[in-house]
Order: C-alpha cells, then sequence, then structure tokens
C-alpha cells in the first residue's frame, strides 16, 4: 500500500492556490524587509563617518535598549496573532483589536512604574530625557506595526503592510541623516545623537500612531474577555523567550559599553551590522516561511518539509561563508580604518545567526502546538549561559569574546530547542543530528575563513568561486528539488 497521500481534484487545486498565495505574499514581505534593512545597511558607512565611534557606539547600544524594551513591554501578545487565525477565522480583525488593546494597556502600565522610578532607570540605560520618552512612543507605536504585520502575513496579504513600513523607515532614514549633517556644519556635535534619534523615530511613532488607530478601526473590539485570556495563555509564556533572545542579541554590547568603552562599543556594533544581513535575511525568510510551514502541520503534511528546509539551511550556511570571505571589504566600506578590527568578530558572529535560524525549526513546532513554556524554558536558560560567559570571557580575554560566547550560546540553544521538540511534541520535521552536523560544518568554516585574511584579494576571490563552483555541482539534487517545488506552487 503506498504511504503517498491521494488528492482529490478540488484538493489538488486548493492546495496550489494556499502555495500560490503564500509563495506571492512571502515573496513581498521578505522583499520588504530587505528593501528595508538594506536601507539600514546602506546608510551605515554614512553613519560611522558622520558620527564619532563612541557616539554610533551609544547609538547601537540605545538600538539595543529598544529592542529589548518592546517585546516585554507589550507582553509579545502580538505573537499570539500567528495562531489566533486558525481558532477565530471569521473574528480575526476583532481579536486583533482586542489584544492590541491590552497590549497598550500593560505598555501604560510599565511607563507609569518606569515614571515613579525615572532617575534610576534613566542611570541603569544611560538615557537622557529625550532617549527615555522616544522609547516609550517607539515602544507604544511599533507594537500597532507588529500587529499589522504579523496580521497581513497570516492573511496572505502584503501591499499594505509593505507600504506602511517603508513609508515609516524611509523618511526617517532621510531625515536623521540631514539633521546629523546640519549638526555638523553648525557645529553642533555634541547634538549628533539626539540628532538622529529624533529625525529616525520621529515618522516611526507618527506613522504607527496612525497603524493603531486603523487597527481598531477594522476590529472595533477594545476588550473581549475570551481574546485577552487565550493571548495571555499563549503569549505570556513567551516574554522570558523573547525577553531571553534580545538579551542574548544585545546584552554584549551593553556590557561592553559598560565593562569597555563607547569606542569599543563603536567596532563590535559595526561588525554586529555586518551579521546584521543575513539575520533580516533569515528571519525574513522564516516569516514567509512559517504560514506555509503551520498550513502543512494543519493538514498533516510535514513529510513535504525537511528537504525543502535542509536546502534553506544549505543556502544560508554558504551565505554566512560568503560574509565572512568578503569581511575585509565590508569593514572597509561600512567604516573606517578606525574599524578595522571588526573583521575579527564577523565569522563568530554570522555563525551565531546561523545556529539560531536553525533552531527555529524546532521552536516552531512547540510554538504551533502552544508549548510555549518549553520554549521559553530552554531560551532562558541559554540566556543565562550567554550572559555569565560574556561577563567572565570579556573580563579575560576582551570586548571581541563576546561574539565567541554569544556564537556557542546559540548553539546550546539549538540542541535544546531539538532535544525539547520530540520530548513535547512528538514530532520532528528534521532530525536534530543532521542539523547539528551542517551547523559544526559551516561554523568550522567560518572560523577557519580567516586565516585567508592575511592572503592578497585576489587570493580570496579565487577561493571564494572555486569553492562556489563546488557547492553548486555538490547541492544541484536539492537545489533541483527546491526548483521544482516552486513550479509546482505556480500551477
Amino acid at each position: 500500500m503506498s504511504d503517498v497521500k491521494e488528492y482529490k481534484p478540488a484538493e489538488k487545486t486548493a492546495k496550489a492556490s494556499l502555495n500560490k498565495r503564500a509563495l506571492t505574499s512571502g515573496f513581498f514581505f521578505v522583499l520588504a524587509q530587505l528593501m528595508v534593512r538594506g536601507l539600514t545597511f546602506a546608510v551605515t558607512p554614512v553613519y560611522t563617518r558622520l558620527l564619532s565611534q563612541a557616539q554610533y557606539g551609544q547609538i547601537r547600544v540605545y538600538e539595543s535598549w529598544l529592542l529589548i524594551a518592546y517585546p516585554t513591554m507589550s507582553l509579545c501578545l502580538w505573537k499570539s496573532a500567528d495562531v489566533a487565525k486558525y481558532d477565530y477565522k471569521e473574528k480575526y480583525n476583532s481579536y486583533i483589536s482586542s489584544v492590541h488593546t491590552l497590549s497598550y494597556l500593560a505598555i501604560g502600565v510599565i511607563f507609569g512604574i518606569c515614571m515613579i522610578f525615572k532617575e534610576p532607570v534613566q542611570r541603569f540605560c544611560r538615557m537622557d530625557d529625550l532617549m527615555f520618552y522616544t522609547c516609550f512612543l517607539y515602544v507604544f507605536t511599533y507594537t500597532s506595526m507588529l500587529y499589522l504585520q504579523r496580521r497581513d502575513k497570516q492573511m496572505l496579504r502584503y501591499k499594505f503592510s509593505t507600504m506602511a513600513t517603508l513609508l515609516t523607515i524611509v523618511p526617517g532614514t532621510i531625515l536623521s541623516i540631514y539633521l546629523i549633517y546640519q549638526g555638523r556644519i553648525q557645529g553642533l556635535y555634541d547634538q549628533l545623537v539626539h540628532r538622529r534619534i529624533i529625525g529616525y523615530y520621529t515618522p516611526q511613532i507618527i506613522g504607527g500612531a496612525m497603524i493603531a488607530i486603523l487597527l481598531w478601526t477594522q476590529g472595533r473590539t477594545f476588550f473581549n474577555k475570551g481574546y485577552w485570556k487565550y493571548g495571555l495563555a499563549y503569549s505570556l509564556p513567551l516574554i522570558p523567550e523573547a525577553l531571553s533572545i534580545q538579551i542574548m542579541n544585545q546584552s554584549d554590547k551593553i556590557m561592553i559599553q559598560s565593562m569597555i568603552g563607547d569606542a569599543q562599543t563603536g567596532i563590535f556594533a559595526l561588525a554586529t551590522t555586518v551579521s546584521f544581513i543575513i539575520w533580516i535575511l533569515e528571519d525574513s525568510v522564516w516569516n514567509a516561511w512559517i504560514p506555509w510551514l503551520y498550513e502543512k502541520i494543519s493538514r498533516d503534511e510535514t513529510a513535504d518539509i525537511e528537504k525543502p528546509w535542509t536546502a534553506v539551511m544549505h543556502a544560508f550556511g554558504i551565505l554566512s561563508w560568503l560574509l565572512v570571505i568578503l569581511a575585509p571589504e565590508e569593514i572597509a566600506i561600512l567604516g573606517s580604518k578606525e574599524y578595522r578590527m571588526a573583521v575579527y568578530l564577523i565569522a563568530p558572529m554570522v555563525t551565531g545567526t546561523l545556529f539560531r535560524f536553525y533552531s527555529y525549526s524546532y521552536s516552531a513546532i512547540q510554538n504551533y502546538y502552544k508549548k510555549t513554556r518549553y520554549v521559553a524554558a530552554g531560551t532562558i536558560v541559554t540566556m543565562f549561559l550567554n550572559v555569565i560567559l560574556n561577563y567572565i570571557c570579556i573580563l579575560l580575554f576582551g570586548y571581541m569574546a563576546a561574539a565567541y560566547t554569544t556564537a556557542f550560546s546559540y548553539l546550546i540553544l539549538l540542541l535544546v530547542q531539538g532535544f525539547l521538540e520530540y520530548r513535547i511534541t512528538g514530532k520532528v520535521i528534521v532530525p536534530l543530528h543532521k542539523t547539528v552536523i551542517i551547523a559544526l560544518v559551516y561554523a568550522v568554516v567560518n572560523i577557519a575563513t580567516m586565516g585567508l585574511f592575511g592572503l592578497p584579494w585576489f587570493v580570496r576571490y579565487l577561493v571564494m568561486l572555486v569553492v562556489m563552483a563546488a557547492a553548486l555541482f555538490i547541492l544541484r539534487p536539492q537545489l533541483e528539488m527546491a526548483l521544482k517545488l516552486i513550479r509546482k506552487k505556480k500551477k
């Protein structure tokens, strides 16, 4: 008896329609993310040349605090939009509107508490009044943007959320550069950090406020006890996970600033910008992938997932290696000669993001089955390990050690989530030993590639061409399989 699942004509048509819509919306979601983040990457050379190393470091640490603040203060309720679509199909907009209100209430309460302890909070975070108030305005309005993006992604829509994203980020980037440039002309060097914050975040705050009004208008539900209970049950266990992930991502810069100085923080942050390329691509692809993944799980078609996901893992492994071998050119473009030591940080950083990306396939299954507390538990343990290792290794070996400790911590996270996936859900999409082997191979290759930095550029380029040709030859069967999958989606 064949194990292949047979589909009736109507089922085949529905499946093809789902794949086509998922492919279209996923493509535009990825495109929007690449355009937005690509712009951020493109203007980095401008920021590093208009600002001092210390000022650039201060801005990046401020961004780190924002990244820690928004998931915590909003209670991560926007993450529940991923699964609520399947439980509140016809009332999805009402659900989004209601839990959006709850997020705003939570942010407001936390803001009130921080106002009571304003001075110690500002001192701990190294924020003045402008930074402090901008932080909370941004958290309010960026939360609304997250709800919009999650909702439209799950509905396989892309046009409005794509335009909303672009129309807030692009004006903010242009305005911030203009204000910094004018500040330099006027000799207001001590105001450049403030000018960047005002210019960059004001358009996002205004745009996010408009999105908040839109969500409430479309959903017309400010309070629903059932929705709030559902959202809290799903999202509250994710707060420690989201906070732990952001602490792992951002604590290195914050600790380097506190333990070493702003200038070294600037060097470390510039290397983080390079690793941010693969990070953004990974998150964009994953966010486009997950609606299709969840549909496959809901239809009990998980056998369709392993092969394309393995191809994706190899694709990002090769991309991480390309970023490493081109590190000297990337740092030369992004920063001046003062940042040249950042070259030796890129290999461990992109390797860490690779480990993090690979762990997604395991935590996603737990999230789908609403086993979020287990995802959080594994992430929290890894976060504490990362912070402890950061502190010890920065003291013993200097600020560069933080890149290696974070990469190691993400490897532990991959192992923990892979172990928990089967123990908790009984499901396995990709065998853990297969993922670990792929991860370690690319880790060794990335670290070893730093030995080529002392050779002439044309030698590195020759090695890159040879390796790319060999990779295309070896991975050709998987690439052909991926192309067949795409062709099927277009039918």
